[in-house]
């Protein structure tokens, strides 16, 4: 059967080749020409397909488990193929309580928050949620709230991130403001580090005021650098909200009281947020912003 097959292969291609070179050379090229191509890391974004979630993936959804859906549907989505967060949205309500955030799909889900499309980071909030458990509606929030305020060193911290996750998909995210703010001059570094980590995930307009106290203010550095974090890639926050927070950061750049640490931070800030690769030098950067606020 092996040679049946290889005579069959050759001769297919040899009479392709026969009939591109009867209709002429530059048709044989042409026929060739995109197989041939080189692609190297240094060409543009190219297609490898129409990155449309297949009819044959779809239909294999049902008889997977709820697990493997959403590994496939969260690798799928990262991946920007049409049709993954719809099927995300339709099942991740059956999902909650039945998936773990382990393995295969912690390592997703830790590539989709970090991913540059806030669609693909909402995909993995949402499957976050669903893995732990978590209504989206305000008893989450009344549940979690003493917790978040009182409780001990790990339930505490676990509740400022549940939270944090449900506000961003829009339960009482005013009160959960509020609940995270209440922490972020608490006295326990670790706490305060949920707590800012909280308001990048939560997102709203009113949480970049705040980081940026904590990035200039707090006394560790742990906490500043995940302020700056915060302000500059992480968390949920768009592109517009983190350029609201580039008048005060140039202010930051000269500021002689701050650390050279915490300068450096200002500046990867400013390139983060604003893609300008400028050196790390204040009046550059208000040079720069001069001509852009015009």
């Amino acid at each position: 059967m092996r040679t049946i097959n290889w005579r069959t292969t050759t001769l297919a291609a040899a009479a392709f080749l026969l009939g591109s070179i009867a209709a002429g050379s530059g048709t044989l090229r042409a026929a060739w020409e995109p197989v041939a191509r080189f692609v190297s890391l240094q060409d543009g974004s190219r297609p490898a397909s129409a990155n449309v979630l297949s009819e044959h993936e779809i239909a294999a959804l049902a008889e997977m488990s709820p697990q493997n859906q959403a590994e496939l549907l969260l690798e799928r989505a990262i991946n920007h193929y049409r049709g993954a967060n719809d099927q995300i949205a339709a099942r991740v309500d059956s999902w909650r309580g039945r998936i773990t955030l382990g393995g295969r799909l912690n390592n997703l889900f830790v590539t989709a928050i970090n991913s540059d499309d806030l669609t693909v980071r909402v995909a993995g909030i949402e499957v976050d949620i669903a893995a732990r458990d978590l209504t989206k509606d305000s008893s989450t929030v009344d549940r979690l709230e003493p917790v978040a305020r009182y409780g001990e060193q790990g339930p505490r911290a676990n509740a400022l991130w549940d939270l944090a996750l449900v506000g961003n998909r829009g339960v009482d995210p005013d009160r959960v403001a509020d609940i995270l703010l209440s922490s972020i001059h608490d006295e326990n570094v670790n706490i305060r580090y949920w707590a800012v980590e909280g308001l990048a995930y939560l997102a709203i307009d009113a949480a970049v005021a705040p980081l940026l106290d904590v990035f200039h203010d707090d006394s560790s550095s742990m906490i500043r650098e995940r302020a700056a974090c915060s302000l500059a890639q992480s968390g949920m926050s768009s592109a517009e909200q983190r350029r609201t927070a580039v008048p005060r950061l140039l202010d930051f750049a000269q500021d002689g009281g701050l650390d050279a640490e915490t300068l450096t931070w200002v500046f990867q800030a400013l390139r983060d947020i604003t893609g300008q690769s400028l050196p790390h030098d204040a009046a550059r950067w208000r040079q720069w912003y001069a001509t852009v606020k015009r």
